[in-house]
């Protein structure tokens, strides 16, 4: 009866996730600006009064769709296909040979019309035992993205979806046929309003996003307390840029919650009013500054106990949650919110933006750094300091996947890559700092990420790497510290780089590696790195694809420490 329920909500999910991909999936907004990634929305940076922005960027908000301002070409591409591939891994040092079978169905399309634009990537895999002790697998993965403009230049609906699998705490990415796994479904969907009411710009969002894993290493039970999350977010602002007053001024404001389905119900709700103003001082330069408030809190259920207030523990050693007791706080905090900055763009090939102030209860820097080398190369580092919970942030970095983004699926799994870039130069998204720790809690994440893209003549490449360390709020009781480290830290590097051989045939080259550590006096950081070598060639009219890849993958966690090599021959047929 277990195994029907696990398998009814495995299907229910999948449904869930890919069904609305299929019916419409977000356009990629063009760039995250360092505030995108807080729990509740704020005003992205801005560069109002500077002679290098454009009249349409006074006010602080959600940027408009990057499609909205370029005109696109009508042009319809639905690529299905079969594969069938064999695939060898062997573990090193005397480990065991695995031996399958990878059946494989999926389709990768892309539609714009003059209103509508569509980008799916979608992969079903069926992994059919030879020799080894690992067994049959299912494995579903894709992203799909749409955007509609209800009215063209003002308002738009997105969308999205996500299917992926990552190797929960300490591992993103890199998630090898013998690992035990965490699959992950992620969609959301909104408005967007980007519009004038004469010289004031007047911005607004709403997302609505579900999340929800399956996690294979516990039948019947949740990861780290951590089932299936929904997030309500929206966003709104108003301002004028300089001109007909000596500085730019915006005011805005926002609201987020999160509602967590686990064993203690994490609940997050968080708002925000502000004030900004801009002044320019030079003709690249420009000083900005704001004041609001905000009001943030956090809870979940409490520990079941007994007539002298003792946890009782279940069955596996952990307290319990009872959900007739008041629900204890984990995050409280109000007040007067605050920072000032500047705003340097020396061309238009260059922005800076910083920000330090107070918020969050204690101080605050965030920042962002682009810079477009050349047409074919660019660049994007971004600083970060948000209030999240995991639902909110899978979420944004969905909602965040740039314009025309790639996804690099591994030859070997057919899993999703750590990052998506996108077509323009220095554009992309990284998901390891999301994937690689599932709990319910709410967080204070800081941290720092890189973008650097490109392609040239025949030759393309990406690269992203990313630091984050979660700060994890939950009871003061110390029968709570049995559910999990207090602190954890990432570290992920992820790079690409491809090279068209002949109009027939290419070679890709991808790389990963990842450290996670956590606060627990027992436990071990975990370090994994691995790289894929790939060919590519196409025959018989473009239709069918020789795909040979050879990889290798490391993982040390202190207890455990194993390198697999892996190699893979197969057929690709595109209808």
């Amino acid at each position: 009866m277990k195994r029907e329920t696990h398998l009814f909500r495995r299907c229910q999910r999948l449904a869930l996730a890919l069904g609305l991909a299929f019916a419409g999936a977000a356009t990629a907004q063009a760039q995250t600006a360092p505030g995108a990634g807080v729990s509740y929305p704020e005003p992205a940076l801005d560069g109002s009064g500077l002679e290098a922005a454009p009249a349409q960027d006074a006010a602080p908000g959600p940027a408009p769709a990057a499609s909205q301002g370029r005109a696109r070409r009508a042009r319809t591409e639905i690529r299905p296909y079969l594969e069938v591939a064999q695939v060898v891994s062997a573990e090193l040092d005397g480990g065991d040979t695995l031996t399958y079978t990878s059946v494989a169905a999926g389709v990768d399309g892309r539609v714009e019309t003059r209103r509508v634009s569509v980008q799916m990537s979608y992969r079903y895999q069926r992994n059919i035992e030879w020799q080894g002790e690992v067994g049959d697998q299912d494995v579903h993965s894709g992203v799909a993205l749409v955007g509609v403009q209800v009215v063209p230049g003002a308002l738009q609906f997105e969308a999205g979806a996500l299917a992926t699998r990552t190797g929960g705490e300490g591992r993103a990415i890199g998630v090898t046929d013998r690992d035990e796994s965490v699959e992950v479904y992620s969609v959301y969907a909104g408005p967007t309003l980007s519009t004038h009411a004469g010289p004031v710009a007047v911005n607004a969002s709403y997302r609505l996003g579900y999340v929800a894993i399956d996690d294979d290493s516990i039948v019947g039970g949740p990861r780290e307390d951590f089932d299936s999350a929904v997030a309500h977010s929206a966003t709104a602002s108003v301002g004028m840029a300089p001109g007909r007053l000596p500085v730019g001024w915006t005011v805005g404001g926002g609201y987020a919650r999160t509602d967590t389905e686990s064993e203690f119900d994490h609940d997050f709700e968080g708002a925000y009013v502000r004030a900004d103003v801009v002044v320019p001082v030079g003709p690249t330069l420009a000083l900005t500054a704001g004041v609001g408030y905000e009001d943030i809190r956090s809870s979940q259920l409490d520990l079941a106990r007994d007539a002298d207030g003792i946890p009782i523990v279940g069955p596996d050693g952990r307290p319990v949650a009872d959900p007739t007791r008041p629900r204890v706080l984990t995050y409280d905090i109000d007040g007067i919110i605050y920072d000032a900055g500047l705003i340097w763009r020396p061309s238009a090939r260059t922005e800076l933006q910083a920000r330090a102030g107070h918020r969050y209860g204690g101080t605050t820097f965030v920042g962002s750094l682009s810079h477009q080398f050349s047409a074919n190369t660019g660049m994007n580092i971004v600083v970060y300091d948000t209030v999240e919970t995991f639902g909110n942030l899978l979420v944004n970095d969905l909602s965040n996947l740039p314009d025309g983004f790639e996804i690099d699926r591994d030859p070997l799994t057919g899993n999703l890559g750590g990052c998506a870039f996108g077509a323009d130069p220095g554009t992309g998204v990284c998901f390891d700092r999301s994937l690689q720790s599932i709990r319910g809690n709410t967080f204070r994440m800081r941290g720092a990420s890189l973008i650097l893209s490109g392609n040239r003549g025949l030759w393309s490449w990406g690269v992203g790497a990313g630091y984050a360390q979660r700060r994890y709020k939950r009871p003061q009781d110390p029968a709570f510290d049995v559910f999990g480290a207090e602190e954890d830290e990432t570290i992920g590097l992820f790079g690409s780089v491809g090279r068209q051989l002949s109009r027939t045939s290419s070679i890709d080259f991808n790389t990963y590696a990842s450290w996670f550590d956590t606060d627990l006096a027992d436990f071990d950081r975990v370090f994994s790195t691995g790289a894929t070598l790939s060919y590519n060639r196409n025959f018989l009219l473009d239709r069918m694809r020789l795909i040979a890849a050879l990889g290798i993958d490391h993982h040390d966690d202190g207890t455990f420490n194993s390198t697999v090599i892996s190699a893979l021959l197969g057929l690709r047929y595109t209808f």
